[in-house]
């Protein structure tokens, strides 16, 4: 299966990057090809993004339900297709490593079922660990952003 994982260490305390990781309001319009979002509820939301996969350009909607929440150190998350043949999961983890310093992983993990699945995994091969880096980054950039206000 596709996949991308991103790892930084930033100069913030474990507590100020799960304030800003545990609601997905802060973070999700920071997701590549994020159109928008809804929580149903604690657990469960539904995501639309842009897809760009090469020929197919469409809207994906997505079911995310969280699987694992682990105070103040790990989010993991299941994913699934609306009415699109995708399914994965992924997971946001924290760990301290001074006082304030703190190491943050991002992983991402998706499948493609169908007719098309392979030709949408070769593009998700080198489009997806971009895609986690490209969020990474801009949760790095927005945390930095409250850690100087």
């Amino acid at each position: 299966m596709p996949s991308g994982m991103y790892q930084v260490e930033l100069d913030l305390p474990i507590d100020v990057i799960w304030n800003f990781i545990k609601d997905m309001d802060n973070w999700a319009p920071l997701v590549p090809h994020y159109i928008q979002h809804e929580k149903l509820n604690d657990r469960q939301s539904t995501w639309e993004f842009k897809s760009d996969t090469g020929i197919l350009k469409k809207k994906i909607h997505l079911m995310i339900d969280i699987k694992e929440w682990v105070e103040p150190t790990l989010i993991r998350f299941d994913l699934k297709g609306k009415s699109e043949k995708y399914g994965g999961e992924g997971y946001f983890e924290a760990q301290a490593i001074h006082l304030n310093r703190t190491r943050l992983t991002g992983f991402l993990e998706v499948k493609v079922y169908g007719k098309m699945g392979h030709a949408v995994h070769s593009k998700l091969e080198t489009t997806l660990p971009r895609s986690v880096e490209e969020m990474a980054i801009a949760i790095c950039t927005k945390l930095a952003e409250l850690k100087n206000k």
